[in-house]
């Protein structure tokens, strides 16, 4: 009886151990990180692993260690490129005579511009019909008429190196006659102590006019050299990658077949010859999914072999990444099969340099999905600590794939046994049994001892 007491509080222990995940997937691709110590790295995805991925939604690209454990891996968002740094553009600059703060209003400004309202020589007059003497009176005029963008500050610099504090107010006109306040109350300085030098020269701007007045407030300012606007940096998106899918005539339509998870974001018809068509394109995933319209009617012509006598490409509201493409000819004719040109953006993953490397890119299961990590998140704290402009350091896929678990990868799991489930009912009933073995014990006990 003491050894059935003892079975039932025995434990089976449970070990746990690391999950080798390269079995689940098609392929792998070694990969080359920039800077061992990194611990954060990007990557941007190939076209050889769009064409083994198999879900949907590329759960099925990950990257693990040299031991096969999945590491925390997360998509880098499209917004978290950093931002283009500010554009600066030099601005013609004229003294204006003394006498010329707005305060005075009788100084009447004589421009001579060309024929883009460029200012090319200015002269002051007095409501008197007096010249005011050009030189360094406290104000500038700014030429701003040659920006395409409003400037959202203006950077000074003047000469000597002296020390300068003074407090300036900011005008626009686009007329020269009519003027606002864009800033009212600006500080520039440049200020020494000893090895350390304190400098702002500055001026942030709330809306901006063709031409701008720099007026002296308080302080001293030494004739200004050089004023440069400070425009909003352009972000020069990388051009979209093609693939050109070569179509099957069925019924009214031409059916394509995309190789490949790529995310597709623009379409674009290619002819052989001069024609315009009515376009319509739908996709699906599957024979039996219904067709969903991704783009049209939109009108597709070509005058020649030229791309500049052809239409532009239809850009999709959202990446589609269906395997199936149809192109319909809604109204017009196309005198052969066309080509579906389709386009797309590499897409870019971060990962977490976790684990022992080498490090490798994983694609291709029907088995394992990727668990995406809070690294956006963690990517934002980062920035707010290094500045917009900071990255994860880059990796690189190697151009050469290493099979792993290849077809049999794209086959679903086989259905485990719940032996979790037959373990407990197996306890139940062997504690059951231990129950009755007890109750039968002290009946026994209880009938010796009343025949004793």
């Amino acid at each position: 009886m003491k050894s059935m007491r003892w079975a039932l509080l025995a434990m089976v222990p449970m070990l746990a151990q690391a999950a080798d995940v390269r079995q689940d997937y098609r392929q792998q691709w070694p990969l080359q990180v920039s800077g061992a110590d990194a611990g954060i790295y990007q990557l941007t995805l190939n076209a050889a692993v769009y064409r083994t991925a198999h879900d949907a939604a590329l759960r099925d690209v990950t990257v693990i260690d040299a031991r096969g454990e999945e590491l925390p891996t997360a998509w880098l968002p499209l917004d978290a490129t950093p931002a283009a740094a500010a554009r600066r553009q030099r601005l013609p600059l004229f003294a204006l005579p003394a006498g010329a703060a707005p305060a005075n209003g009788d100084l009447q400004l004589i421009a001579e511009r060309d024929a883009s309202g460029a200012v090319r020589r200015l002269e002051g007059r007095f409501a008197t019909g007096a010249a005011a003497a050009a030189g360094s009176g406290g104000s500038w005029l700014i030429d701003a008429s040659a920006l395409r963008d409003r400037p959202r500050a203006l950077r000074l610099d003047w000469d000597g190196d002296m020390p300068v504090q003074a407090r300036l107010r900011v005008e626009g006109s686009d007329d020269l006659r009519d003027w606002r306040v864009l800033a009212s109350d600006a500080t520039v300085m440049a200020l020494d102590n000893q090895t350390q030098r304190l400098q702002q020269r500055r001026i942030a701007l709330d809306a901006g006019a063709r031409y701008l007045r720099l007026v002296i407030v308080s302080g001293q300012l030494p004739a200004l050299r050089v004023v440069e606007a400070e425009l909003e940096g352009i972000a020069a998106s990388a051009p979209p990658q093609w693939l050109e899918l070569t179509g099957t005539a069925k019924d009214a339509a031409v059916v394509y077949a995309l190789p490949g998870r790529f995310p597709i974001t623009q379409l674009d018809v290619g002819a052989s010859q001069a024609e315009a068509v009515e376009w319509i394109v739908a996709s699906r995933d599957a024979d039996d999914a219904p067709w969903l319209q991704r783009a049209g009617p939109w009108l597709g012509y070509r005058l020649g072999k030229g791309a500049a006598a052809a239409s532009p490409p239809q850009s999709l509201s959202a990446p589609v990444r269906d395997r199936q493409w149809r192109l319909v000819a809604a109204q017009g004719r196309s005198t052969a099969v066309p080509k579906l040109r389709v386009g797309y953006q590499p897409e870019r993953l971060m990962f977490l340099a976790q684990g022992q490397p080498p490090y490798a890119l994983v694609a291709g299961s029907a088995r394992a999905q990727r668990g995406d990590a809070p690294l956006a998140s963690m990517l934002q704290a980062l920035r707010r600590e290094r500045g917009a402009q900071w990255q994860p350091a880059q990796a690189s896929v190697a151009a050469q794939a290493q099979p792993l678990a290849g077809e049999d990868a794209l086959q679903p799991a086989a259905t485990p046994h719940d032996w979790k489930r037959w373990l407990l009912w197996g306890l139940l009933v062997f504690g059951a049994v231990l129950v009755c073995g007890f109750a039968v014990s002290l009946l026994r006990r209880s009938s010796t001892d009343r025949n004793g």
